[in-house]
């Protein structure tokens, strides 16, 4: 038999010293906050997934496009900072948008091993019936919400999106 080894509580992250204290934890663990996040999540990704798959793109090749439209051409992996994904994501979902001729990709004049990828025009054909898919996946997730609130829940997103992908962030336990 295994036995189960707690974590010692000095191992928890502790809130930061200037900030309010932490909430506890709520007993009912499909109450947290880390269990609503992952459920509505899943929910965000599975909704957006359906009305992607009407106009042939999976979840993550909107950002792209998005990203295309609204900086222009980018070096393949300035993008993909941009968008915080590792490179062999970036190339799998390039070669997908690239296949269905929604981006190209060519070498860069004054350095052949960096690609810049633009969007093609049947990619920007493409802008409106994006725009309208990202309007009901709002539309859908604010329901029952005041603006008000939807302003808020934007706000409280950001902090937690700030506190757990920052790009200093280290994994627990992972030394200096």
């Amino acid at each position: 038999m295994v036995e189960r080894v707690e974590s010692p509580a000095q191992d928890a992250p502790a809130c930061p010293a200037d900030a309010p204290a932490c909430p506890a934890l709520p007993t009912d663990v499909e109450d947290s906050l880390g269990c609503l996040m992952a459920r509505a999540s899943l929910g965000h990704r599975s909704l957006l997934g359906a009305l992607l798959a009407e106009i042939d793109l999976y979840p993550g090749q909107d950002r792209v496009l998005n990203v295309l439209w609204t900086h222009g051409p980018q070096y393949q992996n300035k993008l993909a900072a941009k968008l915080g994904i590792d490179m062999s994501t970036m190339t799998k979902s390039l070669q997908r948008l690239e296949r269905s001729g929604l981006v190209s990709r060519s070498p860069c004049p004054t350095n052949r091993r960096l690609s810049i990828v633009s969007t093609t025009p049947k990619g920007d054909a493409l802008r409106p019936r994006l725009r309208g898919i990202e309007e009901e996946v709002h539309r859908r997730l604010a329901r029952g919400l005041t603006p008000e609130q939807v302003e808020t829940l934007c706000s409280l997103l950001a902090v937690v999106r700030d506190n757990t992908c920052r790009e200093d962030l280290r994994s627990p336990g992972a030394g200096g």
